[in-house]
């Protein structure tokens, strides 16, 4: 008879719930790959020097030994998978936000009631080595804001967070920083990979889908992320995600 198996199995998971605009502090999670899975609500999670908003029915995937703090929008059921390395030699490095599909999802459903230990060769065994199969199959989504370490590009950042409809230039922001435009596209060249302007529209963007998430509607979100109207918004977040607002909150 196999014996029972605990944490140090090949995947395990933990249900939490938290209220609106729970803080979870700087941690890490030395020996564990970990999906970070929102049934409802909505993560802001930051890590190394990137931040990604993970709306509800998506997840983010965390490596082992990867610091990550993590802010709730909207009351959270958060289910958290945590997975050996040993059994995911070829898992991803970095954090990255993934799409949830349909049997993901409920998969991972059933695995929160899961009792621990549980035996590998049983039902539950079974089902936690069908999510470890359908985990490594999760198509990448871009939800993720880099954060630059230069302080001059860290300034415009801060800009864009606190005032995501901010229309400021190029020009301008070389005025204020008393460089020539050049630098600022050097820098974000080197330290973001993208432009400015795609920098920008991606910090609306990801802003955004915090607001939508909770149930902001369309035209109050596109007008106050500085969107000349709904319209273009909406072009611009297909353009960008493949789906139009109503499609992705689906």
């Amino acid at each position: 008879m196999p014996l029972p198996v605990g944490p140090d199995t090949a995947v395990y998971c933990k249900a939490r719930d938290y209220d609106a605009t729970t803080p979870i502090p700087l941690h890490h999670h030395p020996d564990r790959h970990q999906l970070i899975y929102a049934e409802t609500g909505v993560l802001v999670v930051r890590a190394g020097m990137g931040r990604w908003v993970v709306p509800s029915t998506r997840a983010i995937w965390m490596p082992a030994g990867i610091g990550h703090q993590v802010h709730c929008i909207g009351a959270v059921r958060m289910r958290s998978l945590y997975i050996a390395p040993s059994h995911m030699p070829q898992a991803p490095a970095t954090p990255s936000a993934v799409s949830i599909t349909p049997l993901l999802a409920a998969l991972i459903h059933a695995a929160a009631s899961v009792a621990q230990p549980y035996r590998e060769h049983s039902r539950d065994g079974r089902l936690m080595r069908l999510i470890l199969d359908e985990v490594q199959t999760l198509p990448e989504l871009p939800l993720h804001l880099p954060e630059p370490s230069d302080p001059r590009l860290r300034r415009i950042g801060r800009q864009l967070e606190r005032h995501p409809d901010d229309a400021s230039t190029l020009q301008d922001w070389a005025e204020r920083l008393q460089v020539d435009v050049k630098t600022i596209q050097r820098l974000c060249a080197r330290e973001l990979g993208m432009t400015f302007g795609q920098w920008r529209q991606q910090a609306r963007l990801l802003r955004a889908l915090e607001r939508l998430a909770v149930g902001e509607k369309v035209i109050d979100v596109a007008l106050a992320l500085g969107y000349e109207s709904p319209s273009a918004f909406a072009t611009m977040f297909k353009r960008r995600f493949g789906l139009t607002p109503s499609q992705f909150f689906r």
